[in-house]
C-alpha cells in the first residue's frame, strides 16, 4: 500500500466501521440461525436429517453460484448501493421462507434460504474487502474481529431467539407427533410450521429499513485499484494482467472453503452431534449459542493480540494447531464433554476468517473485487463438508465421521499460515 494512498485517508474511521458492523451484525443473525432451522425443518416438513441438512447445502451454496454476479453488480452499483441492494434481496428470501414454511412447502423454503444467501453473497462480497482496506492490510484482522464480535453476538442470539419463539417444546412436539395419527400429525406439523411467518416477516422488514438507511449513509466509496495495490513490484516482470497470476487468492479461496466447512460443523452441526448422544432436543437447540460464545472469546483474544504481539498469519496457525487438538478431543470423549470440545472449536475459529481475507486479497489491486468473490465463492465449504458429515454418519460412527472431515481441514489451514499465504507474493529484498 502507498504512503500516499494511506495518507489520504482519514484519521478516523468510526463512523464507516459502526455501519458496517451492523451489517456484520446482520449477517451474523442470518448465518448461525441455520443450526437451529435444520431442527424446525426436520420436524415441520417430517424430513428424515439428510434432507435437513439440505437447510445449510442450499444456503452455502448460493454463496458457489453467486458470488462472481455479485462482483460485477458492485462494479456497476459501486460498495454502498451494493450494500443496499444486498439487504433487499435478503428479506425477500426472508419472506418467501417465513410465507412458504407455513404452507409446509418445503421445496420452495429452501428456495427463500438460497435467495436469503444470495443476498448475503452480495453482501459479503462488498464489505469484507471493504472493511480490510478501510485502514492498513496489515491491521486488517483486527478491525475484521471487531466486525467478528458483532456477527457472533447476532449469532448468539439467533439461536435463542428462534429457540424460544419456535422451538420451544419441541421435544415433547417430536413424541407426539411420533405417536398421533395422520389427521393430528398434519394438525400438529401446521401448527408448528405457522409460528416460523410472524418471526421471518419482522425480519424481512428490518433489512428494508436498513437497506434504506444505508442509502441514505455517510458510508465512503473506496477504490480498490487505489488502495490495495501491490506495494512491492515484482522485479524484471510486467503489471500483473489476470486474477490467474496470483496464486496466494485461489489457494486463500481453498483455504475459505475448508474454514468455512469446519466453523458450520462446530456451530450449525453440533446440535445433530450432541443428537448422536441421545442428548435432549431442548438442550441441543442452544448448542450453536454456546459454540458461538467460544467464538466471542476468540474474537477478544484476537482484538488484544493482533497485531500488537502476534501477526495475523502466525495467529491464524496457532489457531489451526488448536483446531486439530480440540477436534481429536472431542472424538476421544463422549456426552456432555464431547460437545464440549466441539464448542470450544469455536475459539479456535474465530480468529481464521479475519486472518485468512486479507491475507489472501493482499496486493490485488484493480483485481481485489473478483479475488473477493472468488473467497466468497469458498463458503461453499458449509454446504459440502456438513453434508458430508450426515450422509456418511449414517453408514459410520459420527465421531469418527467429524474427526476425519476436521482435521485435514484444520491442517491446510496451517498450511496456507506458513507458506500458502506468500505464494507468488513479491519479497522485499
Amino acid at each position: 500500500m502507498s504512503v500516499a494512498a494511506s495518507a489520504s485517508r482519514p484519521a478516523s474511521h468510526a463512523g464507516s466501521i459502526a455501519i458496517i458492523g451492523a451489517l456484520f451484525f446482520v449477517i451474523g443473525f442470518f448465518t448461525w440461525i441455520n443450526g437451529p432451522l435444520i431442527a424446525f425443518v426436520r420436524l415441520a416438513f417430517d424430513v428424515n436429517e439428510i434432507y435437513a441438512f439440505l437447510v445449510l447445502m442450499v444456503f452455502y451454496l448460493s454463496y458457489f453460484f453467486l458470488a462472481l454476479p455479485a462482483s460485477w453488480i458492485l462494479k456497476r452499483t459501486g460498495m454502498k448501493k451494493g450494500l443496499a441492494l444486498s439487504l433487499l434481496v435478503m428479506a425477500l428470501g426472508a419472506a418467501m421462507f417465513g410465507e412458504f414454511s407455513t404452507q409446509r412447502v418445503f421445496a420452495a423454503a429452501l428456495g427463500g434460504l438460497f435467495v436469503i444467501g444470495g443476498g448475503l453473497a452480495l453482501l459479503q462480497t462488498a464489505v469484507n474487502p471493504y472493511i480490510s482496506i478501510l485502514g492498513p492490510i496489515e491491521g486488517a484482522a483486527q478491525r475484521i474481529a471487531l466486525m467478528g464480535i458483532c456477527n457472533k453476538v447476532a449469532g448468539i442470539l439467533a439461536p435463542l431467539l428462534i429457540g424460544s419463539l419456535v422451538l420451544h417444546g419441541i421435544g415433547d412436539l417430536a413424541t407426539q407427533v411420533a405417536s398421533a395419527d395422520a389427521v393430528e400429525k398434519t394438525r400438529l406439523l401446521t401448527e408448528f410450521a405457522a409460528k416460523i411467518h410472524t418471526p421471518y416477516l419482522t425480519m424481512a422488514g428490518i433489512l428494508v429499513v436498513l437497506a434504506i438507511a444505508i442509502w441514505f449513509s455517510p458510508l465512503p466509496e473506496l477504490k480498490a485499484s487505489e488502495v490495495n495495490a501491490t506495494p512491492i513490484p515484482v522485479p524484471g516482470t510486467r503489471e500483473r494482467s489476470s486474477i490467474f497470476q496470483f496464486p496466494h487468492v485461489w489457494l486463500g479461496a481453498l483455504c475459505i472453503f475448508v474454514y468455512v466447512g469446519v466453523e458450520v460443523m462446530a456451530g450449525d452441526a453440533i446440535g445433530t452431534y450432541g443428537n448422536g448422544f441421545d442428548l435432549p432436543l431442548d438442550h441441543t437447540k442452544y448448542f450453536t449459542a454456546g459454540t458461538l460464545a467460544c467464538m466471542l472469546v476468540g474474537y477478544l483474544a484476537g482484538l488484544v493480540l493482533i497485531p500488537r504481539f502476534v501477526s495475523q498469519e502466525r495467529y491464524l496457525g496457532y489457531s489451526a494447531v488448536l483446531g486439530v487438538v480440540l477436534a481429536i478431543g472431542a472424538f476421544l470423549t463422549h456426552g456432555y464433554l464431547s460437545v464440549a470440545f466441539v464448542a470450544a472449536l469455536g475459539f479456535a475459529n474465530a480468529m481464521m476468517w479475519p486472518a485468512i481475507f486479507p491475507l489472501a486479497i493482499r496486493g490485488l489491486g484493480r483485481f481485489t473485487e473478483m479475488g473477493s468473490a472468488l473467497l466468497i465463492m469458498g463458503i461453499a465449504g458449509g454446504a459440502i463438508i456438513p453434508q458430508l458429515f450426515a450422509v456418511l454418519k449414517q453408514q459410520m460412527d459420527f465421531q469418527l465421521v467429524f474427526a476425519a472431515l476436521v482435521v485435514p481441514c484444520y491442517l491446510y489451514i496451517l498450511y496456507y499460515a506458513l507458506r500458502g499465504h506468500r505464494a507468488g507474493m513479491p519479497v522485499a529484498a
